[in-house]
């Protein structure tokens, strides 16, 4: 015997499954680029930098990088992990 999802049924999942999103947070002792101030410094993965400013992306200028081709002002994810200097 079938069973028939009824139209409200549909609505209340709908509706249950938009309240419950999930709450992200940094992991332990870091902090989104979006919580800093723009001219604060900071350092992820072999990064060095400084925030000049943060809408949806962060603007920052890399200072000291592991990797050749990252130096200089860049944009990145306001949602990347960093350790505030």
């Amino acid at each position: 015997m079938k069973r028939l999802i009824t139209p409200r049924k549909i609505k209340n999942l709908a509706a249950k499954a938009l309240k419950d999103k999930p709450k992200w947070k940094p992991s332990e002792g870091k902090v989104y680029l979006k919580d800093l101030n723009p001219g604060d410094f900071w350092t992820t993965y072999g990064m060095v930098g400084v925030l000049l400013e943060c809408e949806t992306n962060a603007k920052v200028v890399v200072t000291d990088c592991a990797s050749e081709g990252l130096s200089g002002k860049t944009i990145i994810s306001a949602y990347t992990e960093v350790v505030k200097l």
